[in-house]
């Protein structure tokens, strides 16, 4: 992880400090950044306090002054009543100020966060991440990045801090179509993988050898990697510590609604993806809470 900024520290507000929000913030200040912070929960505020993070009182109290405004937030809808209210933390930040959006959210809501930006002489990026938690803490995560490229090798630094990959992926909103798509592929491959697991264990195939299949031929995926649906595969796994979550099934289910949000505008019809995306929704409905690879209980109820 990059910890070093060239040139002088920056003061950079920091709006939505959970799970994904929490550790981008600590090594911000970990580099030496001045992060002013702010989160609507107490439990935490409390927490990016400890981690050097100055919280303040509101969403624009943590942009006045800010020379960059970043916002991990987990919907549109969050995002909307945030960056486009009146008299929001737009307002507070600085003509050239930039503003970075990692939410993961809906293509409309990012262009219009855009316009509100660009009315306002500030420059805007969507750039929404992978790499769930540990890319989060690590300083790993892959930033899918929209907007102007000058405005992105502004930010660059900061973006070198958080994640160890930047792929700039075009104009305005590009950067949430590629998350979008990226997470259509990632929710299918999973729920394809608890598929086989499934069918694996019930026609008397281990899921030892199944693994050792899939992960040695052309079933590969990251998904078996790193979200393993089955137990006793793989170090670390949500599976293996009762679906604890790593990256929570409420929020892959979110994720395919908006690739389906996506492919409607483009006129694409989606047969895998809304497979996954309803495995996803029945998993969601009852135990949202839970890792996204436990959505192999699902596929057991119906086998």
């Amino acid at each position: 992880m990059n910890l070093q900024k060239a040139g002088n520290m920056s003061t950079i507000g920091f709006i939505g400090l959970g799970t994904m929000g929490r550790p981008m913030a600590a090594n911000l200040v970990k580099a030496g950044h001045e992060v002013r912070g702010f989160d609507v929960t107490a439990q935490a505020r409390d927490a990016a306090a400890a981690d050097g993070v100055q919280v303040v009182t509101s969403a624009v109290e943590a942009a006045i002054g800010a020379d960059t405004l970043i916002t991990m937030l987990p919907k549109g809808d969050h995002v909307r009543s945030v960056l486009l209210a009146d008299d929001g933390p737009l307002s507070a930040l600085p003509a050239g100020a930039v503003v970075i959006d990692s939410s993961s959210i809906d293509v409309p809501t990012s262009l219009d966060v855009h316009a509100a930006g660009e009315k306002l002489g500030l420059e805007v990026l969507d750039a929404p991440v992978s790499g769930g938690l540990a890319g989060a803490v690590n300083g790993t995560l892959t930033f899918m990045i929209g907007g102007n490229e000058t405005t992105i090798d502004k930010a660059r630094s900061l973006f070198e801090i958080m994640g160890a990959r930047i792929v700039v992926c075009g104009g305005a909103g590009a950067g949430q179509v590629a998350k979008a798509c990226n997470q259509m592929v990632f929710g299918s491959a999973l729920v394809a993988t608890a598929e086989a697991f499934v069918i694996a264990e019930n026609l008397g195939l281990s899921a030892q050898k199944l693994f050792d299949v899939l992960s040695t031929s052309s079933g590969d995926s990251w998904a078996l990697h790193n979200f393993c649906p089955a137990p006793g595969l793989v170090d670390g796994s949500a599976a293996d510590n009762d679906y604890a979550p790593k990256f929570a099934a409420a929020l892959l289910a979110k994720d395919l609604g908006l690739a389906a949000t996506a492919a409607e505008s483009a006129g694409v019809e989606l047969v895998v993806g809304a497979g996954a995306r309803t495995k996803l929704d029945e998993l969601s409905a009852d135990n949202g809470h839970l890792d996204a690879s436990a959505v192999i209980t699902t596929v057991k109820v119906q086998s």
